[in-house]
C-alpha cells in the first residue's frame, strides 16, 4: 500500500478532538460498573498487576491478572486468555501488550529516521502495519508511540523518539496513535497505544539514561508535554510514567503529571501503567519489605510505601514488581489508600479491555498469525518509508547519485550486515528479513563488490576496543576494493545495540577506527559517499572534512539495502530533513535551534559573550531542519493574509516554492515564528508548520500555514497558556536557519 493511501495530504494538525469512542461510551460504562460491582478485594488487585512474559503461568492467569507484555507467541497467549476467560471466577480477559516501536515482524526505520521525512503518512503507514502484524499476535496493546522531546543526543532513547521540536513530534505522535487505533480498536487490525514516557523523559542529566530531570514549569509545558497532549487528544487511551525524576519527583509517583494534568485537565479517562519495576524503584535503597528488587528515589520506605505513593499519584497498573497486590489489602486496611482510588483505576482499566473488544473477542487464531506477518504490502511500504525517512548531508561535486553502469565497492563493518539494520527496538524482527546495504546495491548494480574493512560487533558493554572497529587489518583488502572500483560506498555507523535502552554515550563519534577506514579510502582518490547507520546525532566534523559525500540513514528497517540502493542511485532523490540538530563537539550538547535567547548572545568574535573560547563558531555541525537534494529549490514571495491578527483569531502566510534544478524531487517548507517581547523569553525560532512538498522541474507550489493563538500563545511557569499582544516574527525557509521574514501584531 502507498504512503499517500494511507494519509490524505502532507500535513496533519498536532492536535484534535478525542476519537469517537469517548464520546459514546455509556455502554461500555454500564458494562464496567456492573462487572467492578462484583468483584473482590483481591480480584480488583489482580486486575491492577501486570506481568513480564516470564512472570505468567496457569495459575496467575486463573487468578485474573490485568495484564502481561512482551509474550509474543501467539499459542501462549491463546493459552493463557482461555484460562483466564474460562477458569476465572468474573472471565476477565488479559490485555497482552508488546513495544511494538517501529514495527513488529516488518520492522520501518527508527522512529527519528522516520521524523526526518517530515511527513506523517510514513509513520501512519508504519503504525498501520505495525498494528495489524502485532494485532494478529493477540496483543492489543502497544507501548508506543515514544513521545519524549530531546536535545541530548547521548541518550540512547533518543533513536525512539521524534527528535528536539515539540510541534514536529506532536505531529508525530497524533498520527502515529490514529493509525494504530483508527476510528475503534476493537477492530482485528488495530491496537490500543500508549504513548510513553510520562514526563520529560528525554532530557536526563548529563545524557545518562534513568537519571534526573529538572525545569521550569513553562518549559516542562512548552517542550515536552505538547507530543503527550496530542496524542491523547488523538485518541491515546493507555500512558506510561515514566523511570525518572522531575523536579525531585518520579514519574510514576507523580501527582501533578499523572492526575492533575493527564487525567484532571486533559480528560483522559484511560489508565496509566508504570514503567519496567518503576513502582519498587520508588524505595530508598536497601530495599526493604521486600528487601530485594529495584530501589532508589528514595520517596518511599519500603513496599507498601512504594504502593501508596504511586496509586494516590494516579499509577494505575503496576509493571513486575507486585506491591499493589501484596500491599494493597493492608494499604486500604490503614486507610492509606482509599477504595475509591483502587476502583477508579480498576474502572479505567476495565473501560479500556472493553473498548478494545477483549471481552467480546478474547482469543487470536494462532495458527494464522504467522501468515499475517511480513506481507508484501507492508515490505513495500518499509521501503518506501526507508527512502523517505534519509537525509543527504553533502554532496560536494554532484558525487551522487552514483551510476549504476559502473563497478562500486561496498565497504564498511555495516555494508554486509543485516543484523544492526533493523535498530534497536526491532520487535520481533528476524535478521533474516533484513536487505543488506551490499545486497540492495548489487541488485541495481552487478558490478558491485565487498570488503569488510574492519569489524564492529553488537555486544553489551563493557565492548573491548577490538568490537568497535578495533583493528585495520581489514584496511589494504578494503582499498585494493577500492581501487578496483569506479566508485565507493562505505557504510559507516554504530551497531543497533549503541542506541536505544541504556546505551547512553560519552562520546559520540564514530566508533573505533572507521575514521581512518574513510581516511584510507580517501587517499585512493575514488569518489565515494560514507552512508550513516546510527541511532542519534554524531559528532561528524572529521568525517565531514574527508568525505565528499554523506547520507544519514539512520536505521533503515527490513528493506535498508534497497532503499539505500534507491537514494544512491537516484530512484529516490532524498528529501528528508534533520529533526534534531547535530554539534560540532559533544561539548555543545545541549544543542537545539529552539533555544531561548540570552542577554549576551553567542559571538566567536567577542570575549564577553555566551561562547566557547575553543570553538571558532555558534553554530551546529548541521542544524534541524537541514537537508540536501539532488536538485535545487526557491522558496519565495512570503506572504501573510493580514499584519494584525485578533488574539482569538489567525493569520494565513503563505509561500511558493519552486524547484529551480533538472530533477523530480522534494522540499520540506518550514514556517517558524518568533516572539520578541514577552513577560518569558521566548524560543529564537519555533516551528509551526511544515509541508513536503513534491516538484517537477520548473514547477512552482504555493503552500499555505494558518497560525492562531495556540500558534502565537505559551504557557507561563503556572502552566497557564497565555496570549498576549505584540509582534510575532515569522520565517520560511528550507532548515531552521535563515529564510524569508515578515511579521504581524496580536491586537488584545
Amino acid at each position: 500500500m502507498a504512503l499517500s493511501a494511507l494519509v490524505a495530504g502532507g500535513a496533519v494538525a498536532a492536535g484534535s478532538n478525542h476519537s469517537s469512542h469517548r464520546f459514546a461510551g455509556q455502554g461500555v460504562e454500564a458494562k464496567v460498573n456492573a462487572l467492578l460491582a462484583k468483584m473482590t478485594t483481591d480480584e480488583k488487585l489482580e486486575q491492577l498487576q501486570l506481568f513480564a512474559d516470564w512472570q505468567i503461568n496457569d495459575a496467575e492467569a486463573r487468578k485474573g491478572v490485568g495484564g502481561v507484555f512482551s509474550l509474543t507467541d501467539p499459542e501462549k497467549i491463546n493459552h493463557f486468555q482461555h484460562v483466564a476467560v474460562e477458569e476465572s471466577r468474573l472471565h476477565i480477559p488479559i490485555l497482552f501488550a508488546f513495544d511494538t516501536i517501529h514495527g513488529y515482524r516488518t520492522v520501518f526505520p527508527i522512529p527519528l529516521g522516520e521524523a526526518s521525512s517530515f511527513d506523517p503518512a510514513v509513520a501512519t503507514a508504519d503504525d498501520t502495519f505495525a498494528a495489524r502484524e502485532t494485532a494478529a499476535t493477540g496483543i492489543k496493546q502497544i507501548y508506543s508511540p515514544m513521545v519524549d522531546v530531546s536535545h541530548e543526543p547521548r541518550w540512547g532513547r533518543i533513536s525512539e523518539g521524534a527528535g528536539e521540536d515539540p510541534y514536529l513530534g506532536s505531529v508525530m505522535a497524533a498520527a502515529r496513535v490514529r493509525a494504530a487505533q483508527g476510528s475503534d480498536y476493537s477492530a482485528p487490525d488495530k491496537v490500543v497505544t500508549s504513548p510513553k514516557h510520562f514526563a520529560a523523559y528525554g532530557q536526563p542529566e548529563g545524557g545518562r539514561e534513568y537519571n534526573t530531570t529538572d525545569m521550569s514549569e513553562q518549559r516542562l509545558w512548552n517542550i515536552y508535554l505538547p507530543p503527550f497532549k496530542a496524542a491523547i487528544d488523538a485518541g491515546a487511551d493507555t500512558s506510561m510514567c515514566s523511570f525518572n525524576a522531575i523536579n525531585g519527583v518520579p514519574g510514576c509517583g507523580n501527582h501533578e503529571t499523572e492526575t492533575d494534568i493527564l487525567k484532571r485537565r486533559w480528560g483522559f479517562d484511560g489508565f496509566i501503567e508504570s514503567d519496567y519495576t518503576a513502582v519498587a524503584e520508588l524505595r530508598a535503597c536497601p530495599p526493604k519489605n521486600p528487601d530485594n528488587g529495584s530501589c532508589g528515589h528514595g520517596v518511599a520506605a519500603d513496599g507498601p510505601d512504594a504502593a501508596r505513593v504511586a496509586l494516590n499519584a494516579g499509577t494505575d497498573s503496576e509493571m513486575v514488581s507486585t506491591n499493589y497486590v501484596d500491599f494493597g489489602k493492608q494499604l486500604l486496611a490503614s486507610k492509606v489508600i482509599s477504595m475509591h482510588r483502587i476502583d477508579d483505576a480498576v474502572r479505567r482499566i476495565l473501560r479500556v479491555k472493553f473498548r478494545a473488544g477483549l471481552f467480546a473477542h478474547p482469543y487470536v487464531d494462532w495458527q494464522q498469525a504467522e501468515s499475517k506477518q511480513l506481507l508484501p504490502d507492508a515490505v513495500a511500504a518499509a521501503r518506501q518509508a526507508a527512502g523517505r525517512s534519509m537525509v543527504l548531508l553533502k554532496n560536494a561535486g554532484g558525487t551522487l547519485p552514483l551510476d549504476p553502469s559502473k563497478s562500486v565497492a561496498v565497504i564498511g563493518p555495516l555494508a554486509n550486515n543485516q543484523h544492526d539494520m533493523l535498530g534497536p527496538w526491532w520487535g520481533v524482527g528476524r535478521d533474516q528479513d533484513a536487505v543488506t546495504v551490499f545486497d540492495g546495491i548489487k541488485a541495481q548494480d552487478p558490478n558491485a563488490t565487498y570488503a569488510q574493512g574492519c569489524a564492529i560487533l553488537d555486544k553489551d558493554p563493557p565492548d573491548p576496543p577490538s568490537d568497535e572497529c578495533g583493528s585495520d587489518a581489514g584496511f589494504p583488502a578494503a582499498v585494493a576494493a577500492a581501487q578496483a572500483a569506479d566508485q565507493v560506498v562505505l557504510a559507516l555507523g554504530e551497531t543497533r545495540g549503541e542506541s536505544g535502552e541504556a546505551e547512553s554515550r560519552s562520546n559520540i563519534d564514530l566508533p573505533g577506527k572507521q575514521q581512518e577506514l574513510i581516511d584510507a579510502i580517501k587517499a585512493t582518490g575514488k569518489p565515494f559517499v560514507v552512508v550513516l547507520f546510527n541511532g542519534r546525532p554524531l559528532t561528524l566534523d572529521k568525517v565531514e572534512a574527508s568525505a565528499p559525500a554523506i547520507l544519514e540513514a539512520w536505521f533503515p528497517g527490513v528493506q535498508a539495502g534497497n532503499a539505500v540502493a534507491d537514494v544512491l542511485f537516484g530512484t529516490v532523490n532524498p528529501g528528508g530533513k534533520l529533526p534534531v540538530t547535530f554539534p560540532h563537539t559533544v561539548g555543545q550538547i545541549p544543542i537545539y535551534y529552539n533555544h531561548e535567547p540570552t542577554g549576551r548572545p553567542c559571538d566567536p568574535t567577542f570575549k564577553w559573550n555566551s561562547r566557547y573560547r575553543d570553538l571558532p563558531t555558534c553554530a551546529p555541525l548541521y542544524p534541524f531542519g537541514y537537508g540536501l537534494s539532488y536538485t535545487t529549490f526557491d522558496i519565495s514571495n512570503l506572504s501573510l493574509s493580514s499584519h494584525t491578527m485578533a488574539s482569538n483569531g489567525s493569520v494565513t502566510a503563505t509561500v511558493d516554492v519552486t524547484n529551480t534544478g533538472s530533477r523530480s524531487g522534494d522540499e520540506v517548507v518550514q514556517l517558524y515564528i518568533h516572539d520578541p517581547v514577552a513577560t518569558i523569553s521566548q524560543p529564537v525560532r519555533r516551528l509551526r508548520g511544515f509541508q513536503r512538498v513534491t516538484l517537477a522541474p520548473g514547477q512552482t507550489k504555493t503552500v499555505s500555514f494558518k497560525l492562531n493563538r495556540r500558534d502565537v500563545g505559551f504557557y507561563d511557569n503556572s502552566g497557564r497558556f497565555v496570549v498576549e499582544p505584540g509582534t510575532i516574527d515569522v520565517y520560511a525557509g528550507d532548515s531552521s536557519v535563515g529564510g524569508l521574514t515578515d511579521s504581524f501584531t496580536v491586537n488584545p
